[in-house]
């Protein structure tokens, strides 16, 4: 990407994220390192989606926030809510994509020596690292859209991982509803227009000379893309980044622990995205009743909720790569090439 428009464009997301107080001080320097790895790549796109993502999430983050601070509690018992997010909820949602573009950087190099350019098309049945990249960014959309918006939804959401879906309190890992699941595939939407508006494809009927894996040809013929090739790319990803969503429903209902107020019944949210402790001492609720100050909703508490988001994240990526270089006939092993 030019560094004419790489260096303001991160100064701006800086400022921005400072101002607004959106991340911790750490969380600003982190993402200001991710932003350089998304922007060292030629191709523009990386880097649109990092902007992207990080501009809808923090929209959508402000959506009714006095509203969702009343209806869990954070783990020092004041009012819960998304807070600055720190470095660690950066890297849990970027980490993997910036690993692939690296990589992604590293294969136009190595093939630029021969081709002249490393402004080289995408030809369709080709390289499976940018349907990682774009796999994590659709997800990672879709699961913030999800958890940002489903919490206001008017029905108590159902715990996904419970054999009769029953109802659990609003911010319980694992619980979904309705609205929040239309959100997600409503985030990851918002990434796949992104992506088929700046992915530098091959224009269709034409054969690129530098593709080296993949004989699959596309709708149209030959490895360029046309509209039919890029209407079926943005309904992938949509479903896909959905799904993204509903995977990460799933984990942090088996994996994280869902720890509930004995006093008030709300969800406790950890700071930062950690792990809420359970007192083992029991407080009394009031006169008559001695309950513990908190209990476990559910959840095995294996995983904090980045090491889930982070974990749906690659399985998301990897998962798109698998079944893309099953379609395109490439093998995953491509990537390291």
């Amino acid at each position: 990407m030019h560094p004419f428009i790489a260096v303001p464009a991160t100064l701006g997301l800086v400022y921005r994220a400072y101002s607004r107080k959106s991340l911790t001080p750490f969380g600003i320097v982190v993402a200001a390192l991710t932003a350089v790895v998304h922007a060292i790549h030629p191709w523009s796109i990386f880097f649109a989606l990092l902007v992207v993502f990080f501009l809808a999430g923090t929209a959508v983050t402000k959506v009714k926030h006095n509203v969702k601070a009343r209806l869990t509690l954070s783990s020092s018992g004041a009012s819960g809510g998304e807070g600055a997010r720190t470095h660690i909820q950066v890297l849990a949602n970027s980490v993997v994509a910036s690993l692939l573009i690296l990589f992604h950087y590293r294969r136009l190099q190595t093939r630029g020596k021969h081709v002249g350019s490393n402004e080289e098309c995408w030809s369709y049945g080709s390289d499976v690292l940018v349907v990682g990249i774009v796999s994590n960014y659709a997800a990672v959309a879709a699961d913030t859209f999800s958890s940002e918006l489903g919490i206001l939804s008017q029905s108590k959401p159902r715990l996904l991982t419970s054999w009769n879906l029953r109802q659990v309190p609003p911010g319980t890992n694992g619980g979904v509803t309705l609205t929040g699941t239309l959100a997600g595939f409503a985030g990851a939407f918002i990434i796949a227009l992104t992506s088929v508006t700046l992915i530098p494809f091959c224009s269709a009927g034409t054969t690129n000379p530098t593709q080296v894996f993949g004989n699959i040809a596309g709708f149209e013929g030959g490895s360029g893309w046309g509209s039919q090739e890029k209407i079926f790319w943005v309904i992938a990803v949509t479903l896909w980044g959905g799904l993204g969503s509903v995977l990460d429903s799933a984990l942090g209902g088996w994996f994280q622990a869902s720890v509930i107020d004995g006093r008030t019944g709300k969800v406790i949210e950890g700071t930062g995205g950690k792990k809420v402790l359970v007192s083992a001492s029991r407080m009394p609720v009031n006169k008559t009743s001695d309950e513990p100050s908190r209990r476990i909703e559910s959840g095995l508490g294996l995983l904090d909720n980045n090491a889930v988001n982070v974990l749906m994240a690659f399985l998301m990526s990897i998962g798109g790569m698998l079944m893309t270089s099953y379609v395109w006939h490439i093998p995953l092993r491509s990537i390291f090439n």
